[in-house]
């Protein structure tokens, strides 16, 4: 097989799996290590040359190493030292501990010990933080002691790609080979830091003269792939070269600009190299050893979760928290196959140990989804903190009415409790990032710690008493959950959401959102009103398209676009007010053209209706019960529509022109 057909089978196969796995919701690399499995040679065989795979997918490690090298800050990581070296080590240090006793016990060497253990001590960088950030859980208790743990998992790689090669020698050579390969190593390392930092930046100004993005690219892996070759030379491996590369260029002003140069190459051969690890899971084996895959892959769990639970325990975490990182951080990780290839394992024992891993990673996105069910059933106390999570809240919002609820504290929720706060309009903000709670109430805001999509945080921050309820988180998954639970509790009240794809429009319509601000669409019209303005055009034209297209896109203030301008009585303003049609309600079952609502000068402007984007507004349609009917209308006038939509009794004309009452 030539190279060409090599590439086009791998690259094609790899295509059709991130697809696949995308569509039902899973890590591309869990799906790249699926098709490998089909097309290796213990499976349908398409690939009749698996080590041309292997040395092109090599590279793939190179540069996921350059990536963490990259990344690798003094700084960050001086700030996040504890849970970095505290909880990172404690980790690390007792799974490779509990990995070798087991080991022993088995009847294992421990060379072969501190091998397994070093390979089944590291968790997936690429699964996690993609978890992680979906579920927005980066700025957790347990989602900061996760990215801890990872990334000093990813620095003692550097270590252990150095050690794990010499415990496969006689003894007698084992002593020699680890001092000769530290000390190969810290010479090694020494000089390219202390020399290269210099000549590094210096370098890169030359490269940058030349105002050549391919020139640019082309040194950037000239670079990696030449200190690789170094460390290789000098008996280390590819991957601490690559590594050192990347610390070295992180010390320049060019680092983001070369992490977007490399994200491609990277993700690439990264994705190949999941192919290749894919390749070697032999399922004859896996089916004749099924129950020492299952004993390696329990082991893996039981044990990595117990020291991740102990360890959190022991740097202060609570036992839920601490249950969170065990059962995130218990399964195998990609550095696991990286260390494996250098372990030096008898080829049964290999094989045995990457099925376990990739069952792991496998089962790892399940293990993540349950976990809340898990924690909230066996760890008691999380009742308790959840209950007095949920007090402070209520306490919070014990004395406020008609306030708005805004889900997400983030710089878009903030800048809605300014606008809030200058109008005099009282607000309870909820978000999940401590810290972010913690400067908003050390400035005077009103924001508390609580989880937005919970119902009881809702009910908690007067959700009954509320007069809106304002979505801007930027997860459209999570804006359902809080639109669900709003529309059970109180299916009158406004809800606003924000959106950052257009797509997601109709799904947000549907689960009941009164409306719908799409930050695209406000962003390009900002950009054209400027454009506009400054190549020369009349701005009441421009104001006038603007108003043009907010009135088609936002139907409820379609009217309120046009008007030219402010009144100072509010009481002749019309406004937008919302009725809800209870089960019982003398509207319910009637057509609109029955109700006569325009005897009160009131304009029906929508009708809400679960389940539907727009329901039409004929004289024909019939309300039903749980509508929610949205008015425009003088306050007076309100008042009137809302008594003959509920009660079938009209209010006297004095009480109308009184216009007290009006909620």
């Amino acid at each position: 097989m030539n190279t060409l057909h090599l590439t086009l089978i791998l690259l094609g196969a790899s295509v059709l799996a991130v697809i696949l796995f995308r569509r039902i919701n899973l890590p591309p690399v869990l799906g790249y290590l699926f098709v490998g499995s089909l097309i290796g040679p213990h499976a349908f065989n398409f690939m009749k040359d698996v080590s041309a795979a292997q040395s092109l997918a090599e590279f793939g490690v190179v540069f996921l190493m350059f990536s963490i090298g990259l990344e690798f800050s003094l700084p960050r990581l001086y700030a996040m030292k504890r849970t970095v070296f505290g909880l990172g080590g404690l980790q690390v240090a007792g799974t490779m501990l509990a990995i070798m006793l087991l080991a022993l016990l088995c009847g294992l060497s421990w060379q072969t010990g501190i091998a397994l253990g070093g390979v089944l001590a590291m968790s997936s960088t690429a699964v996690l933080s993609k978890l992680l950030s979906e579920r927005m859980e980066l700025s957790t208790p347990h989602g900061r002691d996760i990215i801890g743990v990872l990334l000093f998992q990813d620095l003692a790689v550097v270590p252990l790609l150095i050690l794990l090669p010499s415990l496969s020698q006689p003894p007698e050579k084992m002593t020699l080979l680890i001092g000769l390969a530290l000390g190969k190593a810290v010479v090694l390392l020494s000089v390219i830091l202390f020399f290269g930092q210099r000549v590094m930046k210096s370098w890169f100004h030359i490269v940058a003269r030349a105002r050549s993005p391919e020139i640019f690219v082309l040194n950037v892996l000239l670079i990696t792939l030449l200190l690789a070759w170094m460390t290789e030379e000098a008996g280390l491996s590819l991957a601490l070269g690559a590594f050192v590369a990347g610390m070295l260029i992180s010390e320049t002003e060019y680092k983001l600009t070369v992490e977007e140069d490399i994200k491609p190459f990277r993700d690439v051969l990264m994705g190949l190299f999941f192919v290749t690890i894919g390749m070697r899971l032999d399922i004859p084996i896996l089916l004749q050893n099924w129950w020492a895959v299952f004993f390696v892959l329990s082991a893996l769990l039981a044990l990595k979760g117990a020291v991740v639970f102990l360890a959190a325990r022991r740097m202060g975490s609570t036992p839920g928290n601490s249950a969170r990182s065990a059962l995130w951080l218990c399964a195998g990780g990609e550095f696991g196959f990286v260390l494996l290839g250098e372990a030096g394992l008898s080829a049964h024992i290999a094989q045995v140990v990457l099925t376990a891993l990739v069952l792991s990673m496998l089962i790892a996105p399940f293990i993540v989804q349950y976990s809340e069910r898990f924690i909230t059933r066996f760890i008691s106390s999380e009742w308790l903190l959840k209950s007095v999570q949920i007090t402070q809240v209520a306490a919070h919002s014990m004395k406020t009415e008609k306030h708005a609820i805004i889900c997400g504290f983030g710089r878009c929720g903030q800048l809605l409790g300014r606008f809030l706060a200058q109008e005099g309009v009282a607000y309870m903000a909820l978000d999940l990032d401590p810290e972010r709670v913690r400067e908003a109430v050390s400035t005077g805001k009103s924001a508390v710690y609580a989880d937005a999509t919970r119902r009881e945080a809702l009910l908690a921050a007067g959700l009954q008493r509320a007069s809106a309820v304002l979505i801007s988180v930027n997860d459209t998954r999570s804006a359902e959950k809080i639109l669900h639970h709003v529309r059970d509790c109180r299916p009158e009240i406004p809800v606003v959401a924000r959106i950052q794809d257009e797509r997601d429009l109709e799904r947000l319509s549907r689960a009941g959102a009164t409306e719908v601000v799409s930050e695209p669409l406000e962003a390009s019209l900002m950009l054209a009103s400027h454009a506009l303005v400054l190549m020369g055009l009349p701005m009441h034209r421009v104001l006038r398209r603007i108003r043009d297209a907010r009135g088609e896109r936002y139907q409820l203030l379609r009217g309120f676009f046009q008007h030219g301008g402010e009144r100072e009585d509010d009481d002749l303003q019309p406004r937008l007010y919302s009725v809800w049609i209870s089960p019982g309600a003398a509207g319910a079952g009637r057509p609109l053209a029955e109700l006569e609502l325009e005897d009160f000068d009131c304009e029906i402007r929508a009708i809400r209706r679960r389940g539907s984007k727009h329901v039409p507004l004929t004289p024909e349609t019939i309300l039903r019960a749980d509508d929610v009917i949205v008015l425009l209308g003088l306050p007076a006038n309100l008042i009137a529509a809302e008594q003959r939509l509920l009660t079938g009794e009209e209010v006297p004309a004095a009480a109308r022109d009184a216009g007290d009452a009006f909620p």
